[in-house]
């Protein structure tokens, strides 16, 4: 039967959490040798080189293995803490998240702030990616959540729709006089600059392909961050898919104009958990669900 020896499998947790054995012996109060004797004799014990060692310090896929072991453990006790402790446990859990950027521009921040309100032990470890990849770091098991486009449930979790995410085609008044003249014709869209996210973002070429047809491809810029993205339209930089919540009180003012009204794209989102840290996340399903209620779209039926 293994067993683990608990010191040394907090030793690897924290180093792969934190990329640094200074950091991690930082976290856990004791000198960087002594994470180093920690690590190496869990190796020795395992047969396995379990960290790369680098800038950062990275998990091989032993050490993820044994990781994921070690997250799954310590919430199981954080979720029995505050049970049995009336709602308050003294210790901290770390939960990681794989979530798009839009959501974390918009809604998310407000789930994350309600979860802590009930569980004020919990501390979160955000992964940013694209709501057609967040599954792929659950189905690694790097993350215990997601928000995430699919709604076929990954192996050994849970999945529970939200509602969908409403984006407009948005562009600054000068671009539109700009760039479409005549009105967003497929020749203008073909011509006019466009803003991308990045190299997996689909959204513009999906609200091309609902306004225009196929085929067209037009130049873009890379921007790769929420804020930049609504701020590039702003400064006339070019046209993109922004979130409605974010270019809402933009369009009211008059700073962006909707190339579209009528034409919005709406992503389906979910929410994706671990079964195994379904009792941690309670908290944070919870908030999730109440906050996704007043900030997403219901689905089409």
């Amino acid at each position: 039967m293994l067993t683990l020896d608990t010191a040394q499998l907090a030793a690897l947790a924290e180093v792969i959490r934190t990329g640094s054995f200074d950091r991690a012996a930082a976290v856990l109060g004791v000198t960087p040798s002594a994470i180093s004797q920690r690590i190496r004799a869990l190796e020795e014990r395992q047969g396995a080189v379990l960290i790369r060692r680098g800038q950062p310090c990275t998990g091989t896929e032993a050490g993820m293995r044994l990781f994921r072991h070690a997250e799954e453990v310590a919430m199981l006790e954080h979720a029995l803490e505050r049970d049995l402790g009336g709602g308050t446990p003294a210790s901290r859990q770390t939960i990681r998240i794989a979530v798009n950027a839009d959501s974390l521009a918009t809604w998310f921040p407000a789930a994350l702030a309600t979860a802590q309100a009930a569980d004020p032990g919990l501390l979160f470890d955000l992964i940013l990616d694209d709501q057609d990849h967040s599954a792929d770091w659950l189905r690694r098991g790097e993350v215990v959540a997601a928000v995430t486009a699919h709604a076929a449930p990954i192996q050994g979790c849970d999945s529970h729709p939200l509602g969908a995410l409403r984006y407009l085609a948005t562009a600054s008044p000068d671009f539109m006089s700009a760039h479409f003249p005549q009105g967003v014709t497929p020749e203008a869209l073909a011509e006019a600059p466009a803003l991308t996210f990045d190299r997996k973002d689909a959204l513009q070429a999906r609200w091309i392909s609902m306004k225009a047809g196929d085929g067209i491809m037009p130049p873009t810029h890379f921007l790769p961050a929420s804020q930049a993205f609504v701020d590039a339209a702003l400064l006339g930089i070019g046209w993109g898919m922004n979130p409605e919540p974010l270019a809402r009180p933009l369009i009211a003012a008059g700073k962006l104009v909707a190339l579209d009204p009528d034409l919005p794209l709406e992503t389906p989102l979910h929410w994706q958990t671990s079964r195994v840290a379904r009792a941690a996340l309670a908290p944070l399903s919870a908030a999730v669900r109440q906050v996704t209620r007043e900030w997403l779209e219901p689905c089409a039926a």
